[in-house]
């Protein structure tokens, strides 16, 4: 089996992508490679978006537990569908690679943030 290369992430100034579309903050595209990077590191490779989702669920859980929600949505990500297009905006911006059967489809009815981020700690 090949060794997958090693992978190397860096925070940096999103004002290009910010410039294109301005509907999140750029912590959220901090956070969403802090992400990638765990979950493809975890699969020695690529991830697909659900794996991707489960990943952002959990990491976003347990940095903030039950501000996770609020976090979020203040950075504007406010369902699954957002980080698609994170992960996609990153794409078109020369940050990351996919592969062909890559899909903004691929994040459409992850999972229910408010239910995920909010149920855990209602009463």
């Amino acid at each position: 089996m090949e060794t997958p290369p090693a992978l190397t992430f860096e925070k940096e100034s999103y004002s290009d992508i910010l410039a294109a579309d301005s509907r999140y903050d750029s912590r959220a595209y901090d956070f969403v490679l802090d992400v990638i990077h765990a979950a493809s590191e975890s699969a020695q490779g690529h991830v697909t978006g659900q794996e991707l989702l489960s990943w952002f669920r959990d990491m976003a859980l347990d940095a903030w537990g039950p501000m996770a929600f609020t976090v979020l949505t203040d950075w504007g990500v406010t369902c699954c569908e957002d980080v698609g297009e994170i992960v996609f905006n990153l794409v078109d911006h020369k940050r990351i690679g996919k592969t062909e059967s890559d899909s903004k489809a691929d994040f459409i009815g992850g999972f229910d943030f408010r239910d995920e981020f909010l149920g855990p700690y209602e009463s």
